[in-house]
């Protein structure tokens, strides 16, 4: 079970550093969350279906199971998915493991609302990892061509079984749709707002585009104190995965500038 924490402290890094030194940061912050995981043992279940084994298993099955979603998988689904193992930094046997994984997924007869119903439970209602597992297949399918409307019913079928609402899934999307057409070098373009990535500000901060400035102000506000890392960690976060909250701060922050700007909202 030791590999948990790295996991999720790599998938973290993959994000938010979107390279090798954002995963070894990662790694480093996930070893942390080892650590604590062998020192307070009764965290983490000693039952074969544990948190750790049902996000690994979940994650890549899933993602076979998005990928052949529309009757086939492309190659740069396939590339996709193998980014997304070098991500998560595993072992030799981990990668063969994985890929046996994902193969289970493509199958027709997958259960998928059976394997995550065993997530959601070995989550015990922990929320921000649902929406972790939710980011990291959303990110895979974008990476691996795009969502269509068969992989669009899947991950419906996917919020539902993981308790994620429409709009949570939206704003999502929006966030990673946004972080891809962010500037040379990952950096933001507020001031240079296209339409499209106006949109997805105002569906991350979950606010129609008719809202009044006073409504969008609002919105920011109640989104930074919801997710604010401090808050998030007191509530049961771990804190192997505080840059995950980092990362989302900054996202809606980056969303209201790209709105307060458009709109000259001082």
């Amino acid at each position: 079970m030791g590999w948990y924490g790295k996991l999720i402290g790599a998938v973290l890094g993959g994000i938010i550093g979107r390279g090798l030194l954002g995963a070894i940061a990662g790694l480093v912050i996930g070893h942390q969350f080892d650590r604590r995981a062998r020192d307070e043992p009764s965290r983490i279940s000693s039952d074969p279906r544990s948190l750790s084994l049902a996000f690994f298993r979940a994650t890549f099955q899933a993602m076979g199971h998005v990928a052949k979603s529309d009757g086939r998988v492309t190659d740069q689904e396939i590339d996709a998915a193998r980014q997304a193992m070098r991500r998560f930094s595993l072992s030799e046997q981990d990668v063969r493991r994985a890929i046996d994984l994902f193969t289970e997924g493509k199958r027709a007869d997958f259960p998928l609302e059976e394997i995550l119903g065993d997530l959601r439970a070995a989550a015990a209602g922990r929320e921000d990892l649902a929406r972790l597992f939710v980011q990291i297949q959303l990110e895979a399918a974008l990476q691996g061509g795009g969502l269509n409307p068969a992989s669009r019913n899947v991950f419906a079928r996917m919020c539902s079984a993981l308790g994620i609402s429409a709009i949570e899934f939206a704003a999502l999307e929006a966030m990673l749709r946004m972080q891809g057409s962010a500037g040379a070098g990952g950096a933001a373009r507020p001031s240079q707002p296209g339409a499209g990535r106006l949109s997805d500000a105002y569906q991350v901060l979950g606010v129609r585009p008719d809202a009044s400035d006073a409504d969008v102000t609002l919105a920011y506000r109640r989104l930074m104190s919801q997710n604010h890392p401090d808050k998030l960690v007191a509530n049961g976060l771990p804190e192997s995965m505080i840059e995950a909250a980092h990362e989302r701060t900054r996202r809606i922050l980056e969303a209201y500038e790209v709105v307060r700007t458009h709109r000259g909202i001082k």
